[in-house]
């Protein structure tokens, strides 16, 4: 199964957050990881599309008061999601040996 660069984004950052993984946390993760803004809408249009993949898995949590009373989307990565990414990552590492960035 062929992954985007934000799909992998989402699936690390889903994998490092673990069981803090929801929207919002996710999101930090990437912008925090790349310098780059990323939006609520494509963040929740990709865990959407990464969820019909079977990539991953996400359910209401529990409403907090700091969100005013309303439930996080949790996430978490599949075994399917795991191998996608590391497939994508070994992917990168392969066509990158040789080029001069890589070794920087």
């Amino acid at each position: 199964m062929q992954l985007g660069e934000f799909e992998y984004l989402m699936l690390t950052a889903t994998a490092r957050l673990g069981d803090e993984a929801y929207g919002l946390a996710i999101r930090q993760e990437i912008e925090e990881a790349t310098g780059r803004a990323c939006s609520l809408g494509a963040l929740y249009t990709t865990l959407d599309r990464l969820e019909l993949k079977g990539l991953i898995k996400t359910w209401m949590g529990d409403p907090t008061p700091q969100r005013g009373g309303r439930p996080k989307r949790m996430v978490r990565i599949t075994s399917k999601g795991e191998q996608a990414a590391a497939a994508f990552y070994e992917t990168v590492m392969r066509v990158s040996r040789g080029v001069a960035w890589a070794s920087k």
